[in-house]
């Protein structure tokens, strides 16, 4: 199976950006996560690959003792100042998927925000078998783009792989032209956590070309660090090919927030933990 090489950097230069444009998780989904897996304040819950503490801002709220985990410093960085401006108390932490052991403790929901697929999927819910309260889960949270009006997402992926083209060919090996790439449900029915169900909402956003060009630089593949020296001319071909289908300015899109949900099935022996 289809493993992406691990870059703990990956994500430096987007902290910035990320948490600004990229899609966000409407609290009517979290809401409906927190009640499927029956927490309560002060449950553990663990954001694995938090980058600036989206998700874990977001159950930090409800009351939940959070952990933030991730690689990038940067991310980190911004995760605490999120925390810090909302007053809320989150333990933040440098570490990866490949360093889940013993020592973080118990939870009872680990989240992970568009971050699964850069893990090696099968091996990380292995080691989250162990650290997983009996009746806890795992959430693995995502977004798919239902329409955007004017297909302003086009002219983005064009770009993206004349200006930054080692990312995209990552990018295109990561995923889901691999022949051997396994969607996450099947990794999931695959694992300790094989009793897998959905929450999703639907909802529209309009965006400006302000905040499409902070999108793309949110992304690991047309990062500032990943477009170096052509970031100018990239951001440049990308505001004129946005002014071209929309001189108006407003670009329409119809998102799916998407949550999905992981037990282990019913009666499962459960791991002890060291």
């Amino acid at each position: 199976m289809t493993t992406i090489p691990f870059e703990p950097r990956r994500f430096r230069s987007t902290a910035d950006y990320y948490g600004r444009y990229r899609v966000p998780y409407p609290p009517a989904l979290i809401a409906s996560v927190a009640q499927r897996v029956g927490l309560r304040p002060g449950d553990r819950v663990l954001d694995l690959g938090c980058g600036p503490g989206i998700l874990a801002l977001a159950f930090a709220r409800l009351g939940m003792a959070v952990t933030a985990m991730d690689p990038e410093p940067e991310m980190l960085t911004a995760a605490r100042a999120a925390a810090s401006e909302a007053g809320l108390d989150i333990a933040i932490t440098e570490g990866s998927s490949y360093d889940l052991g013993p020592a973080l403790g118990r939870f009872r929901l680990v989240t992970m925000g568009r971050s699964f697929h850069w893990m090696d999927r099968a091996a990380t819910l292995v080691a989250l078998d162990a650290l997983i309260e009996p009746d806890g889960a795992v959430a693995l949270f995502h977004d798919e783009k239902v329409v955007a009006t004017p297909d302003w997402p086009r002219p983005l992926g064009e770009l993206s792989e004349r200006f930054s083209p080692v990312r995209s060919e990552t990018r295109r090996a990561k995923a889901r032209g691999a022949a051997d790439w396994k969607r996450h449900e099947v990794v999931l029915l695959e694992s300790p956590f094989s009793s897998v169900e959905k929450r999703s909402v639907v909802f529209r956003q309009t965006l400006t070309a302000d905040e499409i060009v902070g999108r793309a630089y949110s992304m690991s593949v047309t990062s500032p660090e990943a477009l170096g020296d052509n970031g100018p001319a990239f951001e440049a071909e990308l505001r004129g090919a946005l002014a071209a289908m929309a001189p108006h300015g407003r670009f329409d899109e119809v998102v799916e927030a998407v949550a999905v949900l992981a037990f282990r099935p019913a009666g499962a022996a459960r791991p002890i933990l060291a």
